[in-house]
């Protein structure tokens, strides 16, 4: 009952935007969003994450300056801006999120984000 939902990934060109989208079924503490490589054997990677609270926002080393993560908390969700796609880019992007500190947390079912030419 806990498991965020995304939606908005596809097939883009390098160069382009997309705009996902990670609602949660209730209020979290944090919200991120992970990419999962689609080579065998790599790890999911933090790509961004937003804490509640005026906390700043921290991203991965690929995605600095590129993407942009923002919550709207009366919705409960998570937005996650990706410009100047690259191909590297591509993967399933995972929403996570955590109630509370310390605490459990719950991965959406994975959205699919492809850059091509």
């Amino acid at each position: 009952q806990g498991q965020p939902v995304e939606s908005g990934g596809g097939l883009v060109q390098p160069g382009e935007s997309l705009r996902l989208s990670c609602v949660a079924p209730k209020s979290a503490w944090l919200m991120a969003w992970y990419r999962q490589d689609p080579s065998p054997g790599k790890p999911r990677d933090l790509v961004a994450s937003i804490p509640s609270g005026l906390s700043t926002p921290i991203y991965g080393d690929s995605v600095k300056g590129r993407f942009t993560i923002s919550r709207d908390n009366a919705k409960n969700t998570v937005y996650l801006e990706m410009e100047s796609l690259k191909p590297e880019d591509t993967g399933i992007y995972y929403c996570y999120v955590q109630y509370k500190p310390m605490s459990e947390g719950y991965w959406g079912q994975g959205t699919q984000v492809t850059v091509s030419s």
